[in-house]
């Protein structure tokens, strides 16, 4: 029987903020590429920012999202674990649920906005929050070797991949409004904190039986960086509200790369007095095996199994292991720097506004499995109800294949200047025994002391009408100025 206790602490240590995001998003499940206003169009569509009801000033007091999330484990799945044995069929299901999903993977991702400092005005924005993405996956080879043996499985691959990156994002975002539509861009500096992951070219691991033994071997080769920097951009494209409808798309992060491994500032702040990062005397750094790691240095963990027989199992040089630190150094004595993708979102949506409902959908896409980025297509919908201006209600549903789903909801509370919104969603799942995790988010923001509030469309621009008791409007049975004449004329 497999112990809940072991995957609930899986469950666990995978806890973290959530994936970068707003209350408003949350709630819709991300169908935001139309509507999304102010400084949350960044990271989003950055076009959006033209369209700002009123164009007031708009400033984030603050605001965070944590959350967890898997492909595998919920509630109901721990049941269908649970139980003495699994046939045949069961562990079927099983096995290919994980190889279609690429192992048992956990992607947990985060953001901080930074108070002050994310504020709108007219069509420009300034934003700057802390980026965290992490992922780790369990490689389905795993599952099959503890379920099936290696009976009917002479290579299994054992690979397994982790990442992890913190970031500082400050953009620049600007719109230009033309006749029917708008364009946006969004300049982004980079400001690297902390990196380390399994480099993917480099590492390989497996588990290989024959007839008459089993064996096996792995190598991980693992960077790490402290102090990177680098430059993104995003682009969009949002038309002009027509009858209630507008259609928009956008490129997130068409250029972000982030090169590690060079002098930097947050390197001078974490060393110690012999201003030198990478030794004992750090305020901090990453360490392996107890040894601090610097700009010059890697880490690789090697393992291997040999010739695992029944007639050689109690002998202790059947699994050998080593863990080292090696240079990373060019051919002049110089620490090699590395540059680390940052992963790029296409989005397109279009939405619907009529009295107080307001319709939105978005089809999104990653180019490729890493951190927040999933290359499959992701449709959503959300709406939002504006019954109480005051106090509006969102829902929204994504899907992404039969074992991704998402259900958002949420609240805001706008009352003047003042916005509070949350917003909560169940996490590859629809209800509370089959999510596979969840998000929450809480933001507090501060607009223009007017509020914000919908121009009227209808504006009457025609003259005002004369009051019924006014001079000029003659009262009812009595003679125009003409008749008046031509009657005194025929009394003489």
């Amino acid at each position: 029987m497999i112990s809940r206790i072991t995957i609930y602490t899986l469950l666990l240590i995978s806890t973290i903020i959530a994936q970068k995001s707003d209350p408003r998003t949350v709630a819709l499940a991300g169908a935001t590429t139309t509507i999304a206003d102010g400084i949350y169009a960044v990271g989003y569509n950055p076009a959006l920012i033209a369209y700002q009801r009123e164009k007031p000033f708009m400033m984030q007091i603050g605001g965070f999202n944590f959350g967890l999330n898997n492909n595998y484990l919920s509630m109901a799945g721990l049941n269908f674990l649970s139980g003495d044995t699994l046939d045949s069929d069961e562990k079927t299901l099983i096995l290919n649920r994980l190889e279609n999903n690429g192992g048992l993977s956990f992607k947990m991702n985060g953001q901080a906005a930074l108070p002050v400092i994310n504020f709108a005005s007219g069509n420009m924005a300034i934003t700057s929050n802390l980026m965290y993405f992490s992922s780790y996956t369990m490689p389905a080879g795993m599952a099959t070797l503890i379920l099936e043996g290696n009976a009917n499985n002479p290579k299994i691959d054992m690979t397994f991949s982790y990442e992890i990156m913190a970031v500082n994002e400050t953009a620049f975002s600007f719109a230009i409004p033309f006749d029917s539509y708008a364009i946006g861009v969004s300049l982004k500096s980079l400001q690297g904190l902390l990196y380390m992951g399994v480099d993917p070219d480099s590492s390989k691991a497996d588990f290989i039986t024959s007839p008459f033994a089993v064996h096996g071997s792995g190598r991980y080769y693992i960077r790490s960086g402290v102090g990177g920097k680098g430059w993104g951009l995003d682009v969009g494209l949002a038309t002009k509200d027509m009858n209630g409808m507008r259609f928009g798309v956008s490129l997130i992060n068409a250029m972000g790369v982030i090169k590690w491994n060079e002098p930097s500032f947050i390197k001078d702040m974490l060393s110690g007095k012999d201003k030198k990062f990478g030794n004992s005397d750090d305020v901090w750094n990453l360490k392996w095996g107890g040894k601090a790691l610097s700009d010059s240095v890697a880490a690789v963990y090697s393992y291997s199994i040999d010739s695992l027989r029944a007639d050689n199992l109690s002998s202790r040089s059947i699994f050998n292991s080593k863990s080292e630190v090696v240079y990373n150094l060019d051919e002049n004595g110089k620490p090699k720097p590395f540059n680390v993708r940052y992963p790029a979102i296409f989005r397109m949506g279009a939405s619907y506004l009529k009295d107080n409902l307001l319709l939105s959908t978005d089809i999104t896409t990653g180019f490729e499995n890493r951190l927040y980025a999933n290359s499959r297509w992701r449709w959503a919908i959300g709406a939002e109800l504006y019954r109480y201006p005051v106090m509006p209600l969102r829902l929204g549903f994504a899907w992404e294949g039969m074992d991704r789903t998402e259900l958002g909801m949420g609240i805001g509370f706008h009352g003047g200047p003042i916005m509070i919104d949350v917003g909560f969603s169940f996490k590859s799942g629809m209800w509370v025994h089959t999510m596979k995790g969840f998000n929450f988010s809480l933001g507090f923001t501060m607009t223009d002391f007017r509020g914000r509030k919908n121009k009227d469309s209808k504006e009457n621009n025609g003259p005002s009408p004369i009051p019924q008791d006014s001079p000029n409007n003659p009262e009812e049975g009595s003679l125009t100025n003409e008749n008046q004449e031509q009657d005194s004329t025929n009394k003489k």
